[in-house]
């Protein structure tokens, strides 16, 4: 009975996009685990206050992750 938890910065993924993930990680741990499992197999999409996530000291907020997908951070 695997709990996958997946943490992220609020306001980043849309509704859909988080649909996607929890299909695709139950797809890859039932791959793994067998179908058997998949009944069984939980995923948590965890979202996290934007700036209360830092990374080398600095808050990361939403519209930071939003320019990293963009490619105008380096």
């Amino acid at each position: 009975m695997p709990l996958v938890n997946i943490e992220v910065i609020e306001g980043v993924f849309s509704d859909e996009e988080k649909r996607q993930m929890i299909e695709q990680v139950t797809d890859t741990m039932v791959g793994i685990e067998g179908e058997a499992m998949r009944g069984v197999t939980w995923v948590r999409i965890l979202e996290v206050q934007s700036g209360a996530w830092g990374i080398g000291g600095k808050g990361l907020t939403t519209a930071d992750v939003h320019a990293l997908q963009k490619g105008e951070v380096e």
